[in-house]
This record gives structure tokens, C-alpha cells and sequence, in this order.
């Protein structure tokens, strides 16, 4: 009998993997523009109503077609999802990269992470609400019962977003993994719903020329300005491809692009360009036109799925943010729980699930119509595009070494429209645009406050406590009475003696046989190998301060820290000891406001409360709780 080679056993498993990697990118990536068709010809179309209908339509096609190929797919799919952070995107991760760039922290680049993260959130806010309400709103189209339905949509949409919520301490990974099939019924049914009027009148094909978008926004003279700002709506979510790369990797999510998601996407929207030169009328809703009343039910609850699984992105990709600010240092300690065992990336953050639900709620009864929702929604996302684009000019040149003219000739085009973009898009702030900007402005002041708050905490610690080297010396030359077992103190600043450590030998005028001082460091990087997790380096000589280890753990950003684990590392690399027999010292600072020194004394206590709500650290790091002595002291800022 031949010998059977095992070898294409593998490629099958690499082909399945990557299938799954692609089904999954359609049900997690493409959520948010894959539901833009629902609104985005129409508020287009209506702000291009001055001009001839059928320049209209064939102006508003060719403007989505060449902003979903410039933006989406030249911008992001092609040239930004090379900027990969370990194989993370997202502004947070740019960011880092960019500061491992410059080889220094920079206050403006920190700055810039900032504020697209606050936008992120700001973003995050309007996309479940407009999503979930536009397909609502398709019920009022629907035959026999839709002009009798109106009173209803603005209950059952916050019915459905509040289940949406309510699940989320459940975990998404059982409900994930049918994400992804839905997610690709729903573009093959947007491909399905327009191809047919494509077919009835193949002369839409011609919006494909980038004329007609030249031709419109001239016709319609100043006021093209805000054709352009509802043009947007269709790459809202382009930002969400390079986020969730980490999730899924370049590839899967490239390949779901181009093969599925923007031939079906452009597909319906050529349909609803065709059903409008075919009947004007339908431009009041063009979207729910293309549906046919024999497929009409089906349709609505495949619609609404969709919306679900676009608001159940964001909302994920808004704890995934959460965790990486922690991580950097920009938010407190927040309680971040796993929900589940064995596929990364799923957490729960209960506080900010109850702020987006609270925020959304607010943004569906204020504004009440999608089509009012539409106004606040694209200024934040513009303004994410740009700090983009401005951190990946630093990454370029300084990371990747590019000459300064291949960055400029690269980037220039991008950064011109997305400025455009963002031009079109602040007009909308009076009409409700000022909503994801405020949220943001105020995320922006939280997280500076919290890092400056932490940078002055810090320095005054590193300022007034003895440095480690210095005591050690001391307690070589007069050694205390010492008692069995490990000590392990935790402190941020591994080069002064922790103030847990200092009150013990005050107070209790002891000194265990084995201290550790242990730091945890975030990397820039997302995740760090295990061989370079630990670091162990011996402190002090023979004598009263023997015994002595400092002690450096590093997580990566998107990691979540786990004391116990990383004792564990310690053990593998000879550092023996007993956690039964070992006690955790933390010191609890109580921070007081001072009006003469540090920031303004608002921003103060605005800092002395985020300390005060701050996750517990026992909790945060997981250690014992049983094992965990506490010591206090007072912090000036």
C-alpha cells in the first residue's frame, strides 16, 4: 500500500481556518458600512434635490462609488492596514507604533491617540441608534400595516437595543458565530435586491464615470458641500477594517472586502440608482423601494439582524478600546471581566455598557428619525480619518524610514479628502453634529486629567520616597527583625522604595526573609512573548538587605494582567516561593486637591474621584484577596 503523505492535511487546515477568519471578518468588520445603503443614498439624494433628479442620481452613485474605492478601498484596505502594531489597528495601537517610532513619548502624539479614541466613542454612541431605527423605520413602508406603524418605531428600536445591552454580560461568542453566515446572507441579498433594477436599466453603470460626481457638486454650487456630508454616511465604519484587525488579520478581512462586501454593497447602490431614473418618487426612501412585497418580512428581519450585529460591533470594539486606554495608562483601573475561556478578545465592561446604552437612548428619543440622526452622524469619524492619516505619516517616516517626499506624495492626496470630507461634515454640527463632539470632548478631558493626574502622583512619589537602592544599603547596615516568608510589594516606580514597603518597617518594624518588589509595565506592543514577560534582577549583598528582588512584568496593551500567572513564570525561572506564605503589601493612596499646585482644582477632583471608583487592584491584577495587606498614605496634587 502507498504511504499516504499527511502534508495536505495542512493547507486544508490553513484553508479552513482562513475561511472561518473571512466568514467571521463579514460578521464583525463590514457590521457598520455594511448597513450604510439603509440611509445613506437617501440623505444624499435629499440634499441634492435643487438640481435635475437624474443628475442627482447619477452624481450621488458616482460620488459613493469613488469614496468607497478612495477611501475604503485604496486608504484603508490597501495602504493603512499595512501599519499593523504587532497585528493590531485601531488609533491606539497606531499610535504606540508611532511613539516606538519617534524612540521617545510625545506629548501631541499622546494627544492625538486620545482624542481618536474619545471620537471613537463619540461615533460609537449614533451607530447602534441609527442603525437599529433605520430598519425599524422599513416596518412604516410595509405592506397593509406600514401607515399604521409610526407611533411604534421609536419604542420597538429601544426595546431591541436595550435586549442588545442586557445580553452583552453574556458574552457574543455563541451568538458570534452566526455573525458571520448572516452577515453574508445580508450582502447577498443587497447584491440580490438591486442587480435586477441594475438589469432593467444598465445605463446607471455609467455613474461609474467620476464626471458626473464633478458635474453635481458643480450644479449644485455651494451646496454640494452637503451632498458631500451625506455621502459619507456610505464609508462610515471604513475606520472598523483596520480596528478589527487584530480579530481577524489583513488578509481574511482584504478578501471579504473585495470579493463580497463592496461588490454587493455597490451593487445595491447601483440599484437604487436605477430604481430612481426609473421612478423618481423612490428617492424619498429608495432603499425599502428595492424590496419586493412578496420578499418584504423576510427582508425586514434579515434587515434588522444586520443592524444588531453592526451595534453589536461597535460595542465590542468600545470595550476593546476601554481596554487598551486602561492599559496605556489613559482611563483608571476599570473592571474588565472574560467571557469566555477560550477565544480572546471577548470581555464585558460593565460601566461603559451602561454609559452607551444610557447615550444611546438619549441620542434615539432626542433626535427621534433617522434622518435627524443622520445630521450628528460623520463628523467624528471624519475627524478619526484624519488623526489617522497624521499618525501614519509619523510611522512611515520615522518607523518605516520613508523618505519624506514618498510620504508627502502618498499621503498629501488622502489628507486633502479627507479634510474635504471634514469640511462637508462640520456643517452638520448645528443640526446635531455637536453630539459625538461633545462626548468626545469630554473623554478627551477625562483621559488627559487621568494621565496628567497619574504623571504628578508619580513624580511627587519619585520625589519624596527613598530610592530602593539607598534602603537597601540602610537595612545592610542595621538589619530589623525579619520574619518567614515572601513579601511582595507592588508599586509603579521600581526605583524608590514602595510606600507599603517604608510603613512596614515603621510601623510593624519587621522585614520578611524574601521581598519582591514587583512592577507591571505596559509594552507598545499588543501582546508580549512569554520569554520576555519576566524580568528578574537581584538587589542587595549578604546581610540585613539580602534577598532582595526587583521583579518586571510587561503585558501588552490588548493584555489583560494576571499576577498569579506571572508568579507562576517566576517559579520556571527559579524564583521559588509559597503563595500560601506570601503576602501581597499595596499601597492606597488618598489623593487630596491642592489649589496651588498641580492642575485646576476642578481638574483635581475630577482625578480624586476617578482614583476613588477605580477598579481595585486586587481585583484587577487577581491576586488573592486573602493574601492582600493594605497600606495608606496622602498625595498632595
Amino acid at each position: 500500500m502507498a504511504h499516504t503523505s499527511p502534508e495536505p492535511a495542512e493547507p486544508a487546515a490553513r484553508a479552513a481556518r482562513f475561511g472561518a477568519l473571512w466568514l467571521g471578518a463579514l460578521g464583525v468588520v463590514f457590521g457598520d458600512i455594511g448597513t450604510s445603503p439603509l440611509y445613506s443614498m437617501r440623505e444624499a439624494l435629499a440634499h441634492a434635490g435643487a438640481v435635475d433628479p437624474r443628475l442627482a442620481v447619477f452624481g450621488v452613485v458616482s460620488l459613493v462609488f469613488w469614496a468607497l474605492t478612495l477611501v475604503v478601498t485604496l486608504k484603508y484596505v490597501v495602504i493603512v492596514m499595512r501599519a499593523d502594531n504587532g497585528g493590531e489597528g485601531g488609533t491606539l495601537a497606531l499610535m504606540a507604533l508611532a511613539q516606538r517610532a519617534l524612540k521617545k513619548r510625545s506629548a501631541w502624539l499622546m494627544l492625538l491617540g486620545v482624542v481618536g479614541a474619545a471620537l471613537f466613542y463619540g461615533d460609537g454612541l449614533i451607530t447602534p441608534a441609527i442603525s437599529v431605527l433605520s430598519a425599524v423605520e422599513g416596518l412604516t413602508t410595509a405592506p397593509v400595516i406600514g401607515p399604521h406603524f409610526a407611533p411604534f418605531v421609536l419604542p420597538l428600536a429601544a426595546a431591541i437595543l436595550l435586549g442588545l445591552f442586557a445580553v452583552q454580560m453574556r458574552g457574543t461568542e455563541t451568538m458570534g458565530k452566526f455573525f458571520g453566515p448572516i452577515m453574508l446572507v445580508w450582502f447577498l441579498t443587497l447584491a440580490a435586491l438591486g442587480l435586477p433594477h441594475v438589469l432593467a436599466r444598465p445605463e446607471i453603470l455609467a455613474a461609474l464615470n467620476p464626471m458626473h460626481a464633478v458635474r453635481l457638486l458643480v450644479a449644485d454650487g455651494p451646496l454640494g458641500v452637503t451632498i458631500l456630508g451625506s455621502v459619507f454616511l456610505c464609508v462610515t465604519g471604513a475606520e472598523a477594517l483596520y480596528a478589527d484587525m487584530g480579530h481577524f488579520g489583513k488578509a481574511p478581512i482584504r478578501l471579504g472586502w473585495l470579493t463580497v462586501a463592496l461588490p454587493c454593497l455597490m451593487l445595491n447602490y447601483l440599484g437604487q440608482g436605477a430604481l430612481c431614473l426609473a421612478d423618481p418618487k423612490a428617492m424619498a426612501n429608495p432603499f425599502f423601494g428595492l424590496i419586493p412585497d412578496a420578499f418584504y418580512w423576510p427582508v425586514i428581519i434579515l434587515t434588522t439582524l444586520a443592524t444588531i450585529i453592526a451595534s453589536q460591533a461597535v460595542i465590542t470594539g468600545a470595550f476593546s478600546v476601554t481596554q487598551q486606554a486602561v492599559q496605556l495608562g489613559l482611563l483608571p483601573r476599570i473592571n474588565i471581566k472574560r467571557t469566555s475561556e477560550t477565544v480572546a478578545g471577548q470581555i464585558f465592561v460593565p460601566p461603559i455598557n451602561v454609559a452607551l446604552a444610557a447615550g444611546v437612548l438619549f441620542l434615539l428619543f432626542m433626535f427621534r428619525t433617522s434622518s435627524n440622526m443622520a445630521s450628528a452622524y460623520g463628523v467624528a469619524v471624519t475627524t478619526t480619518m484624519v488623526v489617522t492619516v497624521v499618525l501614519l505619516a509619523v510611522v512611515m517616516r520615522g518607523y518605516w524610514k520613508w523618505p519624506l517626499w514618498a510620504c508627502a506624495l502618498l499621503l498629501a492626496p488622502f489628507l486633502a479628502l479627507d479634510l474635504v470630507f471634514m469640511g462637508a461634515n462640520i456643517l452638520k454640527i448645528a443640526d446635531g453634529g455637536w453630539v459625538p463632539l461633545v462626548v468626545a470632548a469630554a473623554i478627551v478631558v477625562v483621559m488627559w486629567t487621568w494621565r496628567e493626574g497619574a504623571d504628578i502622583v508619580h513624580a511627587k512619589a519619585h520625589r519624596d520616597n527613598i530610592p530602593l537602592a539607598d534602603l537597601i544599603s540602610t537595612l545592610e547596615a542595621r538589619p530589623p527583625h525579619r520574619v518567614p516568608g515572601t513579601a511582595i510589594f507592588l508599586t509603579a516606580d521600581a526605583e524608590v522604595a514602595p510606600t507599603a514597603l517604608l510603613h512596614n518597617l515603621k510601623h510593624n518594624k519587621i522585614l520578611h526573609a524574601d521581598n519582591i518588589v514587583m512592577t507591571v509595565v505596559t509594552a507598545d506592543r499588543p501582546r508580549v512573548d512569554e520569554k520576555d514577560r519576566i524580568e528578574i534582577e537581584p538587589l542587595g549583598e549578604e546581610g540585613g538587605g539580602r534577598d532582595f528582588k526587583r521583579v518586571t512584568v510587561r503585558y501588552g496593551f490588548m493584555e489583560t494582567p494576571h499576577i498569579p500567572r506571572a508568579l507562576g513564570s517566576c517559579r520556571r525561572r527559579g524564583l521559588a516561593f509559597d503563595l500560601m506564605s506570601t503576602s501581597f503589601f499595596i499601597g492606597r493612596r488618598t489623593v487630596i486637591a491642592s489649589p496651588h499646585a498641580g492642575m485646576p482644582l476642578w481638574r483635581d477632583k475630577l482625578f480624586i474621584w476617578m482614583v476613588k471608583n477605580a477598579a481595585d487592584p486586587v481585583d484587577f491584577f487577581h491576586i488573592p484577596a486573602g493574601r492582600v495587606v493594605e497600606m495608606g498614605s496622602q498625595v498632595v496634587v
